[in-house]
This record gives structure tokens, sequence and C-alpha cells, in this order.
């Protein structure tokens, strides 16, 4: 169906739609999800690490999540790292766990996290419509360097504006599941 040149280019449009899940995990639904914390950074033995590498991250309820450190010398700097990670959720310490209660969303806070969501998405739809200027230009680039034929240009062209389009739908699936995800009480 694509040419190889243009397969060859869609793993790159893949990576975008991938970082762009792993963004939209971090947006709270809710529901309490690991991935919401996973990422955060935490000055400990003098280095800034992950929360998951130097924790158990659990979902005991719907609503709870549950970090254990694995060195409970860790749990004042994993416990700031969440009060300044500005999720809106307030930790409780009770000296060998950490909880995070995700409070239940309000109509206006669930339209706020539709708006950043939203934001989210057109951040991945900017840098796929660069990353369809950049391999334009090297389509062209090939053509001027008499690599490749005007009709073969035209061609990667075409097949480069439908998988443009085929990952724009992904994007917009995406948005929409999230949505649904967010709206949801």
């Amino acid at each position: 169906m694509y040419s190889a040149y243009i397969i060859s280019k869609k793993s790159e449009f893949q990576k975008i739609l991938e970082h762009l899940g792993q963004e939209l995990s971090t947006v709270r639904t809710g529901r309490a999800s690991p991935a919401l914390v996973e990422g955060i950074q935490v000055n400990v033995y003098a280095t800034m690490m992950e929360l998951k590498s130097i924790a158990s991250i659990s979902v005991p309820d719907a609503r709870t999540l549950q970090i254990q450190p694995w060195d409970k010398a860790n749990l004042q700097p994993i416990e700031h790292a969440i009060a300044t990670a500005n999720l809106g959720i307030n930790p409780v310490n009770d000296g060998t766990v950490i909880r995070l209660v995700m409070p239940q969303l309000t109509e206006e806070t669930r339209k706020q996290m539709v708006k950043m969501m939203k934001e989210k998405l057109e951040v991945a739809r900017v840098a796929i419509r660069k990353m369809r200027e950049r391999v334009r230009d090297e389509i062209v680039a090939s053509e001027k360097a008499r690599e490749i034929a005007e009709d073969e240009r035209f061609a990667r062209q075409e097949e480069l504006d439908k998988i443009v389009k085929e990952f724009d739908g992904d994007i917009s699936a995406s948005g929409e599941k999230k949505e649904k995800e967010i709206m949801t009480v």
C-alpha cells in the first residue's frame, strides 16, 4: 500500500502518538491510576529519579493510590515531590506508605481537565504537522538531487498526506475516548 520510504517514516509518527498516550494518562479522570504519579521526579540519593523507580505504586480501590517506597528514608522526599507536582491531591504520609485519595471531580474541574487534555491533543497535532513538513522537505530534496522522479515525489506526498490524516484521526479518537472518561461521573 505505502512505499518503503513512507513506511520508514511512519514509525516517527507512531512515536508522537505513543507520547500523546503517555501524556493523556497523566490527566486525572476521577479514578486512581498509577500513571498519574509514575513520572514524578523525586530528589533522592542526591539525584532526581522517577517515582516508579524508587517505590511501588498500587491502587487499593478506585479512588486511592498507595505509594510504598522501598527505602522508608524516601517517604519525605516522595511526599514533597507529590505536593509540589501540582496534582491537586494532598499526600497522606502514615510513616510507612503515602496515600493519595482522589477527590470527586466537580463539573468545573472536569471541564478544566478536558481543556488540559485538548491542549495536549493540539501539541500532538502540531508535532504531526511539523513531522509532515520535515518529510515533505526531504521528498522535495530527493527530487532536486535527482534521486526520484517528479511522479514519485507526488506519489510519496500523497502517501504522506494519507498517513497524516490517519494519525490525526487516531489523535481525535484518543481525545474523544479520554473526554468520555473525564466526563463520566
